[in-house]
């Protein structure tokens, strides 16, 4: 209703009460801006398609509805075409619970723990794939397994040498279990035992499907949202592994460097353009590498954000970045690959665009690797807001880094996504000339 007070989302992520020094939250539903449970449904006609433009436009002016968050993610995800019908998208969703299900299975039959309501946080084997006997080791097997962890390993030894793949993967459950353990455990949703073990399966099925990557740390902080909104636990990792699609190269690392670097290349050039004193400046402390806006790009805010305000800048930057070819390009490509630049063969509707990428659309705004996250341009918009504290108090690197970290619980997400269009906008007319 019009004019109706604003209503705060406390409610939907309770926080524990001990836990007092948790960022406020500042996103509040706004009738007639907010994206509705009814204007939702009305987006849809009869047989099941969806008017995506209308819906990215409603979330641009308010963010979503927390009760139906989770299922507006999985089309600004891709894991749903707009254009589908209610029946397709059900065949969809059975066809990959089906896929979760023998992806979960093949690893139970490696590791037990996989699925039995519990984890572990202790390493189960060793560099070279022997078992680790640690007492602590075994007593979280046998929790796990409700059995002897003494029978598993000489089950697992039995077989001879594990294959080198078996081995990383073992090698990263434990790491999994320590970063589930840690991850937004002021929410009253991870007092559950279950929540958590839900949330290290998933990380540990990912792993297992990308060998690539496989598990580096922050990917619990991405993977976190996706357990809270959906109640089923294919529907959260299908979510998870769409967003991974954007953000893996971030986490893809060499002996020499890793993926995420190259954004910070591109954050030097865009602040060198739209912000050159600021750029110089930090330059001279010894940061022109802008490896202290890692964090930012490699877990998507949520440490700047609170629990609540990081979801709202997420579907607003997802907005602002949609590609209604999303979904036939992750279709045509398997699980533990990134978004390539794939058409399903139509011309692209540029009402069906996000903001940005209708930007991009229209100036070329692509470099070599493709085209630029919105995520870059949040940054340099960042960076922009705090560019008088940063020119004037930053004496070294660790002022840069805490004037940054004090940010944090303070920042205004749609104004930020708001200053990430203005620079790329002047990005785009600028490295044109």
């Amino acid at each position: 209703m019009w004019g109706a007070a604003a209503e705060p989302v406390d409610s939907y992520y309770q926080v524990r009460p001990e836990c007092t020094d948790v960022a406020k939250t500042r996103f509040k539903i706004k009738p007639g801006k907010t994206l509705s449970v009814r204007k939702w449904q009305a987006a849809f006609v009869q047989e099941g398609s969806l008017d995506i433009g209308k819906t990215l436009r409603r979330i641009r002016r308010g963010g979503i509805h927390p009760s139906i968050r989770g299922e507006v993610w999985e089309f600004l995800l891709g894991c749903y075409d707009p254009s589908s019908t209610f029946d397709e998208r059900e065949q969809i969703r059975q066809r990959r619970r089906k896929q979760y299900a023998s992806w979960k299975e093949e690893c139970k039959k490696m590791f037990p723990v996989i699925g039995s309501g519990s984890f572990i946080t202790a390493p189960v084997i060793t560099e070279n794939g022997q078992p680790n006997l640690d007492p602590l080791v075994v007593q979280e097997i046998n929790l796990g397994t409700n059995s002897n962890g003494s029978a598993f390993f000489k089950k697992l030894t039995s077989r001879g040498p594990l294959d080198k793949k078996v081995v990383q993967w073992l090698l990263s459950l434990h790491q999994i279990g320590l970063d589930v353990n840690r991850t937004d455990r002021s929410l009253e949703f991870y007092e559950k035992k279950e929540n958590l073990s839900k949330l290290w399966d998933i990380l540990s099925v990912y792993a297992w499907i990308d060998q690539d990557v496989g598990y580096c740390q922050g990917m619990s902080d991405l993977c976190s949202p996706m357990i809270v909104l959906l109640e089923d636990e294919a529907d959260s990792f299908f979510c998870f592994e769409r967003l991974m699609r954007r953000l893996r190269g971030n986490f893809r690392s060499t002996g020499r460097s890793v993926g995420v670097e190259a954004q910070l290349t591109h954050l030097s050039s865009i602040t060198q353009i739209v912000d050159p004193k600021l750029h110089q400046h930090l330059d001279k402390l010894g940061g022109g590498d802008y490896l202290f806006a890692i964090r930012m790009l490699m877990v998507q805010f949520r440490r700047e954000f609170s629990f609540c305000d990081s979801l709202y800048l997420w579907e607003m930057m997802w907005a602002l970045e949609y590609d209604p070819d999303l979904f036939h390009v992750y279709e045509a490509h398997q699980c533990g690959t990134e978004k390539t630049d794939v058409s399903n063969g139509k011309p692209k509707s540029m009402s069906q665009c996000g903001k940005y990428e209708r930007q991009n659309m229209r100036n070329g705004g692509k470099s070599a690797e493709g085209p630029l996250p919105i995520s870059v341009f949040l940054v340099a918009s960042v960076l922009k807001d705090k560019s008088s504290k940063l020119m004037t108090e930053a004496r070294g690197l660790d002022d840069v880094v805490k004037i940054l970290n004090d940010m944090s619980g303070n920042l205004d997400a749609k104004k930020t996504c708001s200053g990430a269009i203005k620079i790329h906008k002047k990005y785009l007319r600028k490295a044109k000339k």
